[in-house]
Parts: structure tokens; sequence; C-alpha cells
């Protein structure tokens, strides 16, 4: 039977009054949150193991693709602990999207991007959304068109304008994933922008952008000059 290490198990917070958070690793971060170990496995065991699970080269960013389920199969996770790590996953989100709120613009590409990213990038299925914008280029509305599979969404530009409408925006722009993490459009984004944009010029309602999000990167449509 494989002894409790009792030292080991409380090694990354004696490091962190020493040295700092910046000075813990990933594991050791996430072994502080996790705070108690097991009987045969310390906190820091179980985070390493938490880890492993979607591959160490993802780090903390396989937490957003984990669910309960999965952390409560690894021994010595139980309910507790697992909503402790998704709870944590949360709260990254919303930080670094409150972050990006402070430079926030609809008329400049990277920082629509940037808002959206930590809550698009970790999708697993494609998602769209529409923002509905005012005559001063303020949200009015932010909706989820569709979610589709992992390889495709559905879009209508009968839904996006019947949305439009009914908000009475005054500009619109797009927002959709790639759960392969690469964002250049497909032929189909291409079409389905175009036709969105010919209708937005007769409904005086114009689209400012297609943005599509990839895994820490993005593309703007209106930047590479196809919309």
């Amino acid at each position: 039977m494989i002894k409790y290490d009792t030292e080991k198990s409380v090694m990354p917070y004696e490091k962190f009054m020493t040295h700092g958070a910046s000075a813990l690793t990933e594991a050791e971060l996430l072994a502080i949150i996790l705070r108690t170990g097991t009987k045969n496995y310390s906190a820091l065991d179980l985070a390493q193991k938490i880890l492993s699970i979607a591959g160490q080269e993802k780090g903390l960013n396989s937490l957003h693709h984990l669910s309960l389920e999965e952390l409560m199969e690894i021994p010595g996770i139980g309910e507790v602990k697992a909503v402790k790590v998704k709870c944590l996953a949360e709260l990254a989100v919303r930080m670094a999207k409150e972050r990006a709120a402070q430079t926030l613009r609809f008329d400049t590409p990277h920082t629509v991007a940037d808002y959206y990213m930590e809550i698009m990038r970790h999708q697993e299925k494609e998602i769209i959304l529409l923002l509905l914008l005012d005559n001063k280029l303020k949200l009015i509305e932010e909706y989820m068109i569709s979610m589709g599979t992992v390889k495709a969404s559905l879009l209508s530009p009968r839904e996006v304008f019947v949305q439009a409408l009914k908000c009475r925006a005054c500009y619109l722009m797009l927002l959709h994933n790639h759960p392969s993490g690469d964002p250049h459009p497909s032929r189909q984004d291409i079409v389905i922008t175009q036709k969105i944009k010919e209708a937005g010029e007769l409904m005086d309602i114009p689209l400012l952008d297609h943005i599509i999000v990839g895994d820490g990167c993005y593309i703007s449509l209106k930047e590479e000059e196809i919309l």
C-alpha cells in the first residue's frame, strides 16, 4: 500500500507562501485548489492526474473539456473536488472576459475576438452568435443562432433578420467558432456571409463583420477583405 505523504501534499502551499503564485506549476496551483488528497494520493498527485487526462500539452485549458463525470472517474476525486475544478475553469473564463471588456469596440475586430475568445474557443460544437448593435455600435442583444455538430452548424439568414428587426438593430455582426482550432473560413462560411451581407444592404441593417474564432486565434472576414 502506498503511504500517504503529508509533506508532499502541503508542499505547493508552502512554496506559494515562500515564492508566490507565479513560482508554482499548473499542477501545484491546482493542488492548492483541491486542498487535500486521499490515503493513497496527495493533492499534487490528483492535480497531475487531472491534467494528464486531456494531455499535458493542453494544461489548464483541458479543464474546460472535462465533465463532472469524467473528473469523478479519477480515484480520489469526488463531487466536491470535481465541482471546485469546474468552478475554477469558469472563473478563468469570466476573468478573461472582464479583462477584454475594457477594450471592447465593435468596430475593431481583434477586441471583439478577445472578448469572446475564452467563451468560444473551448466549445466542442460549432456555435454561431449574432450580435445586434444600435446606431452607436453599442450591443443591444447577443443571440445564439445555432449550436451544431463538431463539424458544422446551421445558419439561417431568415432567423438573423427576424431577430434584427425584433430588436430594431441598426447593425449586426456574426461570430462562430471552429472546434478544430483552425479559424480559416470554409467555402460555406463565405457563401452564407455574402448572402447575409447582401440581405443586410437591402434591409438597411449592414453586416459589420463575421469573425471566426479558433484556439487562441481568429479571422475577421472584414480584415481579410472577404466581406
